[in-house]
């Protein structure tokens, strides 16, 4: 993965987030309810998504790995639930802050948290795995399966408000989920610039482990090296 990719969508994403900012602050009106509080949606959102987006990410590389066991697809998926991790975090906070203003508490037991909140646990559950001493390829092969399997709690994180007594606001309800028009441009322009950091992220996460991949391979090659040196 060449640097310049990845340093083209990170300047196209700041430069996307910029303009949004002038959307979300000048053109996107004030909710009338929350004022200026409703703010953070346009964050939240996009955050969400491309989380629940990473870990599908990582479940699609666990099955290529399972099934051609090439490095590239575990190294893949090893990227995805990184990142994925720190939006499903900073989902989880921009939630908080938002229902702190809305319901008036920080936490509650609604499905769409609780679903949410078991997915950051499945996401730290497959880095924690990663992090265990064990061989490479059946670490990689556990957390392709852990990957795949704990994909089937992201259908239930987005339709949980549907599927639940939820007091979670669904953006796709009837008529356009009751966003203005200004609204919508605003929340579609959001979540395509998280898009560009997101990639970014991606690619540069995943290229830094393929660099470390080489790096030790060619020190475990001169260590063979050497030690075949000294016994002669």
């Amino acid at each position: 993965m060449k640097r310049s990719y990845i340093a083209f969508f990170a300047v196209l994403g700041g430069l996307a987030m910029a303009f949004c900012q002038w959307l979300v602050y000048a053109y996107a009106p004030e909710e009338q309810v929350m004022g200026p509080a409703q703010k953070i949606f346009y964050i939240h959102l996009p955050l969400a998504w491309w989380g629940l987006i990473s870990f599908g990410v990582s479940c699609v590389a666990g099955i290529l790995y399972l099934k051609t066991r090439k490095q590239k697809y575990d190294l893949l998926s090893a990227s995805s639930v990184e990142i994925g991790m720190l939006f499903c975090t900073l989902t989880l906070a921009t939630g908080s802050i938002w229902g702190r203003h809305s319901w008036g508490v920080w936490w509650t037991w609604d499905p769409r948290l609780t679903t949410a909140l078991i997915l950051w646990f499945i996401y730290a559950g497959c880095m924690a795995l990663r992090s265990m001493p064990m061989p490479e390829s059946r670490r990689a092969a556990l957390c392709s399966v852990v990957a795949v399997a704990g994909f089937l709690d992201v259908p239930l994180v987005f339709f949980s408000a549907r599927l639940w007594r939820s007091i979670h606001p669904s953006v796709f309800a009837s008529q356009g989920g009751g966003l203005e028009k200004e609204m919508a441009v605003a929340v579609v322009a959001c979540v395509i610039s998280f898009f560009f950091i997101w990639l970014a992220l991606l690619l540069l996460r995943y290229r830094q482990k393929l660099l470390a991949g080489r790096l030790d391979a060619l020190f475990f090659e001169r260590m063979m090296e050497e030690s075949e040196n000294e016994q002669h």
